[in-house]
C-alpha cells in the first residue's frame, strides 16, 4: 500500500521512516521544509499539501502537534477532506495528541464522506484515532504503543500497519477513545511524576538519600515508571533527561498542553480533576520560568528545588 504521512516532528519522522523500512511506500508533508528536505534527500517523495498527500495513498497517517493544527490539516484549506468529501484513501489514522471531541468531529466529517472507488473490503473511508506512548526512543525503535479509537475491524485491518511502528496495540473503544486513553495516561503520569519529585525532595531535606529513597522505592509499594525507569532526581540513573540537564524527552511544555487538555474534556463532562488542575498549574508555572522545553521530571530540582545526588 502507499501511505502518505503527514507531520514530520521528533516522533513522526522516525514513524514515516519505519514505515519505510517495513516496505511501504511512503510520501510525506510537514510545513517545516527541513524536515521534508530531509525525506527527499533520501529518494522519498514530498508533497506540498495534505490534499496533495490524500490523492496519492491509500492510507494516510498525522501525527501533529495540537488539535487546531489536526482540524486544518483535515478540514482546512487544501485539506484532506477535500475533493467534494469523495476521497482516495480508505484508511486515515490521527496519531496526534488531541481532545476526544476533535477526534469525534473529524470522525464524524469523515463519515460524511465517499471512496473514489472501492478498496478492500472498505466501503466508505475509515478513521482511527490512535495516539501514541513510548516518546521518541520508542518511535525511533519502533516499540510504540498505540491507543486506538474506532471501528473494531477498522483496528483489526489497521494492525500490520500499526504493528510496523510499534509493538504494543490496544483498542480502547470507539471514535474518540484512543485521545481519551492519552490524557487519562498522561494525567496520572504527570501526577506520579511530582508525587516522586515531592517524595525524593522531602527524603533530602529530612537527611535521606535519593538514591537510597529510590531503591526503597522500588521493592516497595510507592514503585512506578517515575521511579523506576524515569528517575528526577540527577544523579540517580543514566540515559534519563534528569542525567542530562533535563533535555531530551518529553517537555514541560507538551505535559502543559496534554494536562489542558484532559482538564477541559474533564470540564466538558462536569468531572473535577483536583490533582489533574493542580498540576497543570505546576507545569504552567515551570512553563513561565522559563522550563518549557526542559524534559517534564526537571520539576524536581525548578519547582520543588530537589537536589543533585553526589
Amino acid at each position: 500500500q502507499s501511505v502518505g504521512f503527514i507531520g514530520l516532528g521528533n516522533m513522526g519522522s522516525h514513524m514515516a521512516r519505519n514505515l519505510v523500512r517495513a516496505g511501504y511506500r511512503v510520501s510525506v508533508h510537514d510545513i517545516n521544509e527541513d524536515a521534508m528536505n530531509k525525506f527527499s534527500d533520501d529518494g522519498i517523495p514530498t508533497k506540498r499539501s495534505p490534499l496533495e498527500v490524500s490523492e496519492s495513498s491509500d492510507v494516510v497517517i498525522t501525527m501533529l502537534p495540537s488539535s487546531a493544527h489536526v482540524l486544518d490539516v483535515y478540514s482546512g484549506g487544501n485539506g484532506l477532506l477535500g475533493n467534494g468529501g469523495h476521497l482516495g484513501p480508505w484508511l486515515y489514522i490521527d496519531s496526534s495528541t488531541v481532545d476526544p471531541q476533535t477526534s469525534r468531529t473529524i470522525s464524524t466529517d469523515m463519515s460524511r464522506c465517499s471512496l473514489k472507488e472501492r478498496k478492500g473490503y472498505a466501503e466508505k473511508p475509515m478513521m482511527l484515532d490512535a495516539p501514541v506512548s513510548g516518546g521518541v526512543p520508542a518511535a525511533e525503535a519502533g516499540t510504540l504503543t498505540f491507543m486506538v479509537g474506532g471501528l473494531e475491524e477498522t483496528y483489526i485491518a489497521a494492525k500490520p500497519l500499526l504493528l510496523a511502528m510499534g509493538k504494543k496495540l490496544i483498542y480502547c473503544g470507539g471514535a474518540g477513545n484512543g485521545s481519551a486513553a492519552k490524557i487519562c495516561n498522561n494525567t496520572a503520569m504527570a501526577i506520579s511524576m511530582l508525587g516522586v519529585s515531592e517524595a525524593f525532595a522531602l527524603g533530602q531535606n529530612l537527611g535521606i538519600k535519593a538514591s537510597t529513597l529510590t531503591d526503597i522505592f522500588n521493592c516497595s509499594s510507592a514503585r512506578c515508571w517515575s521511579s523506576d525507569t524515569y528517575n528526577p532526581v540527577p544523579g540517580v540513573m543514566a540515559g534519563v533527561p534528569s542525567a542530562r540537564n533535563y533535555d531530551g524527552g518529553f517537555t514541560s511544555k507538551l505535559m502543559a498542553k496534554d494536562l489542558d487538555l484532559a482538564m477541559a474534556s474533564a470540564s466538558g463532562v462536569g468531572f473535577k480533576c483536583p490533582m489533574g488542575s493542580e498540576a497543570l498549574d505546576i507545569y504552567r508555572k515551570l512553563c513561565d520560568e522559563g522550563c518549557e522545553f526542559k524534559d517534564f521530571s526537571c520539576a524536581f530540582r525548578h519547582f520543588y528545588t530537589g537536589k543533585d545526588e553526589k
